[in-house]
């Protein structure tokens, strides 16, 4: 009774096993090493099946004895020629997550490009468009002023005057921050030392910036993507770190380009972030920026040890400024 049992659930798991393998050797794209290992399993659940019938007989029968111990041999082939061929499955699946990770990386990039086209286009339609008017206006108002006898009148307009020189400070800052002429006329370095030289100017922190790459070019959308995530970093330490001091080492070596960013801030919990559990400061899009150009970018950071930032890209490119 216990045999017969045994000799049930035995044909059941087998069936199961035989089910579970038909379904991958699908999911496989019918790899011939899944196939083989698959029809070992059918081969398996026959013998059950030959047990159970023999068990039920009441006796053994020698031809069927025979054709279990062929149906073994049949077994082992097949198990062996589809572990010693099974690789193929492994590069299958790798092939497809290479495939799937280019494929997330185009999409990416054809965003990427697109905010930057935008970003470009409004920025030209603020400089172009807006800021004309606004000289327009600031000319209008000089010319109140020289024409004005009312002192009262004189400083109204001479108020409105200097509003409309702020607004054309203000749009051009905003200009050269979504499209910086710099970084598309003069390279990544060079847009990198004109953001730093602001900041010093402006003594909000100490920025220190040293970098082997000054007259060299790169992809424009690998510049564009460093220098992005430069800015973000930057904004990061002023907006959130606290800290008193910014060292930012940009080298090229061996078609290798390193961005290392350290500032001695109150530093945050970088786990937290990344799972959502804070405010992001934007990590998660500067991880994905970078990964679109098949670099990586490594965060080291806790709480009152300040924050740490490596990002490395390989470049096929680089060109010396004529």
């Amino acid at each position: 009774m216990f045999r017969l049992i045994a000799l049930i659930i035995s044909i059941v798991l087998q069936l199961i096993a035989v089910a579970i393998a038909l379904r991958l050797t699908k999911i496989t794209k019918y790899k011939i090493s899944w196939i083989l290992i698959s029809l070992g399993f059918v081969f398996m659940a026959i013998r059950r099946f030959i047990d159970l019938f023999q068990f039920m007989q009441r006796k053994p029968i020698d031809d069927l004895n025979l054709l279990n111990d062929w149906i073994a041999v049949i077994i082992s082939i097949l198990i062996s020629l589809g572990v010693i061929i099974i690789p193929e499955i492994f590069n299958y699946i790798n092939k497809e997550e290479q495939t799937r990770k280019a494929a997330e990386r185009k999409v990416l990039g054809a965003v990427l490009r697109t905010e930057e086209k935008e970003r470009k286009r409004f920025a030209n339609d603020l400089h172009d468009g807006l800021g004309p008017l606004l000289s327009t206006i600031k000319m209008s108002l000089s010319a109140l002023v020289k024409a004005e006898k009312d002192p009262t009148q004189i400083e109204i307009i001479k108020n409105a005057e200097k509003v409309t020189e702020e607004a054309l400070v203000s749009i051009k800052e905003i200009s050269t921050n979504l499209s910086p002429h710099v970084l598309v006329n003069y390279g990544l370095t060079s847009a990198i030392q004109k953001f730093t030289d602001k900041i010093k100017d402006s003594k909000i922190i100490e920025i220190d910036f040293k970098s082997n790459m000054f007259g060299k070019r790169l992809e424009s959308e690998v510049e564009i993507i460093l220098y992005r995530t430069f800015c973000e970093l930057v904004n990061n330490t002023i907006k959130h770190a606290k800290a008193s001091k910014i060292n930012i080492n940009l080298n090229l070596k061996h078609n290798i380009i390193d961005l290392l960013y350290d500032d001695d801030g109150v530093g945050c919990n970088i786990d937290h972030i990344l799972n959502g559990e804070t405010e992001g400061m934007g990590l998660q899009n500067m991880i994905s920026r970078i990964s679109s150009i098949n670099g990586f970018l490594e965060i080291d950071s806790e709480v009152g040890k300040g924050f740490h930032a490596y990002v490395s890209i390989r470049t096929e490119k680089t060109n010396n400024d004529a």
